[in-house]
C-alpha cells in the first residue's frame, strides 16, 4: 500500500498488534531449457517462501529457486512436467547496436502476458552493477516486467529487463535489462552450482582521477588506486600495498576501478596472475594466487592490513590551513578512537571553508588525513615537509590519504586552488 493509504488503515482500520501478513508479489521471467529452467530476477523471488510460475496458456507450477546471484540481480527457478517445454535461447556473441530494435516482454502490473517494443538507448550503461553493465532500451517497461527477456528481431534473447528509471514509478522510457552475455554466463553457473562463484583479489580500491593522476604524477588517468588491502586475503599474502595502482592484469589493460573487478570477478578460484603495478612511481610485478570472494557479511566485518611508519613523535600542536583545511594533530589515542590501528597517525580535519579545494574534493570535518603525498605525518612541519616535496617534485596536485573512521580513500588536491590562487 502507499504510504498514505497504510497510515489511513491503520489510524482507522487497521490492528496495531495484528499478526504480521503474507504478501504476493509479481515478476516475470522465461524458459531457456526443455527441462524447465526460468531466468528472473534476484529481486523477484528474493526473500519468497512460495513461488508460482504461471506460464500464457494458463498453465502452473511450484517452482524451486535453484541459485540466485545478487550482485548481477538474477535467479534461476525449475519447474517439471513429463513433456519437455518450449524455450528461448540467450544470443551468446552480443553484437546489438543503439539504435537497434528490442521487443520487451512480461508481465506488467500483473495483466498478463504484454510485449512492447522500442530501441537499445545506451550500451554499457554504468548505473552502479558491480558485475555488470547494462543496456538501456525505450521499450516500455513497467513494475512487474522485473525479470522478462528483451527480444531482438531474430526471437534471440538479448536482455534481461531488471531495472526502470522513473520519477512516478511508471514508464518514461528509460529502462535497463542485464546484457545477455553476463545473464547466460550467471544462469549456468546458478544451474550447475546453485549459486556464483567468483574470484578474489582482497582490496578496496577506487578509480585514477585526473587530479589523483597529477598527484601521482602519471601521464594517464587510468587503473586503479589501492586504499585498503584485506587481512589474509590474496593480495595481502602478495604483498600488495596501499597505494599501490594497479595498470595491467596479465596482458589487459586496467580502465579504472570497475574494470578491475569484473576482470578479477571472472578469474577462477586458484589461478595465478600477474598484476602490473605502480608503487610510489616504480614499476612492479605482483604474482597473486586468486581467491574465492567470501560473502559480503565476512567482507564488511573483514579487518584492513595497514602498513604505517614508525610510530612518528608529535612535533607541535598547532593548526595549518592548506587548501581551505584547518588542521591538528591527533590527540592520545585518538587514532585508536577513530578505529585505526596502534601506532597509526595523523591529522584531524577541524574546519572546511565553503568552496574551497578540500571542500570541492569532499574533505569533510572531523575526517583524518594519515599520509600526504604517501608520507605519513603528524604534526604541521610533517605536513608542510610533504606539501614541499610534491611541489619540488614537479606535481600538479598533491595526494591525501583520507580516513572517514570506517574507509580509507585518496584525495588530490591541486596546489593551485582558491579560484586560481597559487599555493
Amino acid at each position: 500500500l502507499p504510504p498514505e493509504f497504510r497510515d489511513f488503515f491503520e489510524r482507522f482500520g487497521g490492528a496495531p498488534d495484528a499478526e504480521p501478513r503474507d504478501y504476493t508479489a509479481l515478476g516475470s521471467g522465461f524458459i531457456v531449457s526443455p527441462e524447465g529452467h526460468v531466468v528472473t530476477n534476484f529481486h523477484v523471488v528474493d526473500g519468497a517462501t512460495e513461488v508460482t510460475v504461471s506460464l500464457a496458456d494458463g498453465e502452473e507450477f511450484e517452482a524451486t529457486v535453484l541459485g540466485s546471484d545478487e550482485s548481477t540481480d538474477l535467479a534461476v527457478l525449475r519447474i517439471e512436467r513429463e513433456t519437455p517445454f518450449p524455450y528461448v535461447a540467450f544470443e551468446e556473441e552480443l553484437n546489438i547496436r543503439v539504435g537497434d530494435w528490442v521487443v520487451a516482454v512480461g508481465n506488467p502490473f500483473g495483466l498478463g502476458n504484454t510485449a512492447t517494443a522500442g530501441i537499445v538507448s545506451a550500451t554499457g550503461r554504468e548505473i552502479g552493477g558491480r558485475y555488470n553493465s547494462f543496456l538501456q532500451i525505450d521499450a516500455p517497461i513497467n513494475r512487474g516486467n522485473s525479470g522478462g527477456p528483451a527480444f531482438d528481431l531474430n526471437g534471440n534473447v538479448v536482455g534481461v529487463n531488471s531495472q526502470i528509471f522513473s520519477p512516478s514509478g511508471g514508464n518514461i522510457g528509460i529502462g535497463f535489462a542485464i546484457p545477455s552475455p553476463v545473464a547466460s554466463r550467471v544462469v549456468d553457473t546458478l544451474i550447475e552450482h546453485g549459486r556464483v562463484v567468483r574470484g578474489w583479489l582482497g582490496v578496496t580500491i577506487q578509480p585514477v582521477t585526473a587530479d589523483i593522476a597529477a598527484g601521482l604524477g602519471l601521464e594517464e588517468d587510468r587503473g586503479a588506486i589501492v586504499n585498503a588491502v584485506v587481512a589474509g586475503s590474496p593480495a595481502a599474502e602478495a604483498g600488495f600495498r596501499v597505494g599501490d595502482v594497479v595498470l595491467r592484469l596479465g596482458d589487459a589493460e586496467i580502465e579504472d576501478a570497475v574494470d578491475l573487478t569484473r576482470r578479477v570477478g571472472a578469474l577462477t578460484v586458484g589461478d595465478r596472475v600477474s598484476f602490473s603495478i605502480l608503487r610510489e612511481g616504480e614499476p612492479m610485478q605482483v604474482a597473486v594466487l586468486i581467491g574465492e570472494r567470501p560473502s559480503e557479511d565476512e567482507l564488511n566485518s573483514a579487518e584492513s592490513v595497514t602498513t604505517p611508519d614508525a610510530e612518528a613523535e608529535v612535533e607541535e600542536h598547532g593548526v595549518v590551513g592548506p587548501f581551505g583545511m584547518t588542521l591538528r594533530p591527533f590527540e592520545d589515542g585518538e587514532g585508536e578512537g577513530l578505529g585505526l590501528a596502534a601506532g597509526e597517525v595523523g591529522m584531524i580535519v577541524e574546519g572546511v571553508e565553503p568552496r574551497s579545494e578540500a571542500a570541492e574534493e569532499g574533505v569533510r570535518e572531523g575526517e583524518a588525513i594519515l599520509q600526504v603525498g604517501g608520507a605519513t605525518i603528524a604534526s604541521v612541519d610533517d605536513f608542510n615537509r610533504a606539501l614541499n616535496a610534491a611541489q619540488s617534485a614537479g606535481r600538479e596536485a598533491v595526494l591525501l590519504t583520507v580516513f572517514d573512521g570506517r574507509n580509507r580513500r585518496f584525495v588530490a588536491l591541486r596546489f593551485e586552488d582558491e579560484r586560481g590562487a597559487e599555493r
